[in-house]
């Protein structure tokens, strides 16, 4: 699993799909990944990312949720898969 992210890619949280074109341009919901960690007590892999948009908050999660699927009973419009996915397009810096 930990091939699946890699320090410095650009992800979008699937909620990205809900959002306006204008908010898309503020980069909601894109984060870059900073790296990946292992919990101190647990051993767990972490992956820390940080958010594209004010205020840039920094975010650690388990890589089993931040890689899960998404819960498409609880969300049926959303078309993809995984909670956190590789981002294909260049995010706006000038924000």
């Amino acid at each position: 699993m930990t091939d699946y992210i890699k320090q410095g890619d650009i992800v979008r949280h699937f909620k990205w799909e809900t959002l306006s074109e204008d908010e898309k341009r503020e980069n909601k919901y894109l984060y870059c990944v900073k790296g990946l960690a292992e919990h101190t007590e647990t051993g767990e892999t972490l992956v820390i990312y940080q958010a594209m948009y004010p205020p840039f908050q920094t975010y650690a999660r388990p890589i089993e949720m931040f890689c899960s699927e998404v819960d498409h009973k609880k969300y049926p419009e959303v078309k993809q898969q995984y909670r956190l996915e590789k981002h294909n397009v260049q995010p706006n810096y000038d924000v």
